[in-house]
Parts: C-alpha cells; sequence; structure tokens
C-alpha cells in the first residue's frame, strides 16, 4: 500500500528512477566523469521512509532540513510537515537544485509546507533563530561538525538529529566519525547509527 497520495508518490518515483539511472551510468566502465552536482544522491527509499516516520511520530513542526540538493529528501520531510502541521527550513547552496526541487515539491502539492534559503548552509544556521524539532543534516561531509556546533544551541527538547551518510561512501568516513565522536560528547543527546540507506546518525537531545 502507498505510503502517500498518488501526486508525492509520483514525484519519489520520478526520483528514484533518476537514481537507478545514475547509479547504472557511473558504473559502467569507461564512462566519464560525472560532475557531483549533476547527480541525485539522495538518501534512498528506506531511508526517506524512517526520516518520515521519525518525524511524524515527534509530531515535529519545525523542521530543518541542511542540503536541500535536487529535493527527494526535501518531498519526504515535506510530507511529513503537511502530516504535523508544520514548515521545513531548507538550506541549499546552488540554486538551479533549490528550483529543481520547488518544481518537484509543487507537482507534490507540497509547496507551502517548505521554505528554501539559498548560500552558504553554515551562514545561514547563524541567522536562522530556531528552535528546531527536527533536522536533516546531508550536506559535505566536512561541514557535519561545524553545522552541529551552530545547530546545537537551537535544539527543542526532544528534538532529533538525523545525520546522514555515515557509513558510505568509504571517502566521508573520517569526516563521519568525527561528526558521531562530536555528538557523543555533547553530553546532552542520546545517539545510535543505524545501518539503513547510507547509514544514519540519530541522535535525540534530552
Amino acid at each position: 500500500m502507498p505510503l502517500f497520495d498518488p501526486a508525492i508518490e509520483r514525484i519519489l518515483a520520478e526520483f528514484e528512477r533518476r537514481a537507478e539511472e545514475e547509479s547504472r551510468r557511473t558504473a559502467a566502465p569507461g564512462t566519464p566523469g560525472i560532475a557531483l552536482d549533476d547527480l541525485l544522491l539522495s538518501v534512498g527509499r528506506e531511508a526517506g521512509t524512517l526520516l518520515y516516520l521519525l518525524a511524524t511520530g515527534a509530531v515535529s513542526r519545525r523542521i530543518l532540513e541542511v542540503g536541500s540538493s535536487y529535493g527527494y529528501s526535501t518531498v519526504w520531510l515535506g510530507a511529513a510537515a503537511r502530516a504535523n502541521g508544520g514548515k521545513v527550513q531548507s538550506l541549499e547552496l546552488k540554486d538551479f537544485k533549490i528550483e529543481h526541487a520547488r518544481q518537484a515539491l509543487t507537482r507534490a502539492g507540497l509547496s507551502s509546507r517548505v521554505e528554501f534559503h539559498e548560500g552558504d548552509c553554515l551562514e545561514t544556521l547563524k541567522a536562522l533563530p530556531g528552535p528546531f524539532d527536527f533536522v536533516l543534516l546531508d550536506v559535505w561531509k566536512d561541514l557535519y561538525v561545524p553545522c552541529f556546533e551552530l545547530m546545537h544551541p537551537k535544539l527543542a527538547p526532544g528534538a532529533i538529529i538525523c545525520a546522514d551518510n555515515m557509513l558510505h561512501p568509504e571517502s566521508a568516513r573520517p569526516h563521519a566519525d568525527a561528526y558521531r565522536r562530536r555528538v557523543r560528547a555533547a553530553g546532552d543527546l542520546d545517539s545510535v547509527l543505524v545501518e539503513v540507506g547510507n547509514g544514519i546518525e540519530i541522535s535525540r537531545k534530552r
């Protein structure tokens, strides 16, 4: 049984077909180099479902997405925001990715649930007041710890942070491990690594 109405399911299916095609192209021997900004690099269906279930289960209304990319995870979070009567603040550096995400959200009937912030995520995080009930962290991995330092004081009691790419790709593992150490040293968060998608560190503020 589909989790969402047909409009949302259609958009998610389009994203997933694109991700599958990109995976085939990049895995093919002799394929020319492809710029990372041209790739979807989405969290995937299992991780998206987990994000939705966590956000709706916690009735999170003030949702923060650090790293919109082309909008796949934004659709999941926008659906959660609609279910909870809330809104997503989504941060993205590239204007063309925001435009793609906006179009997807409009077609999914979720555009009113997401506000985009274009620019450097660290500068945007300094300006956003919070508090936040739910955070998805999915930008360049060397930014995870700096992002956490800015988000941490703005977390509401019981807030959940989901940090993607904790296990894959291997090249991101040093930054992922540094993030996990920092979260565990914070003193007011309970945290667990789950092997869903590319590995997600789920942390909850006490």
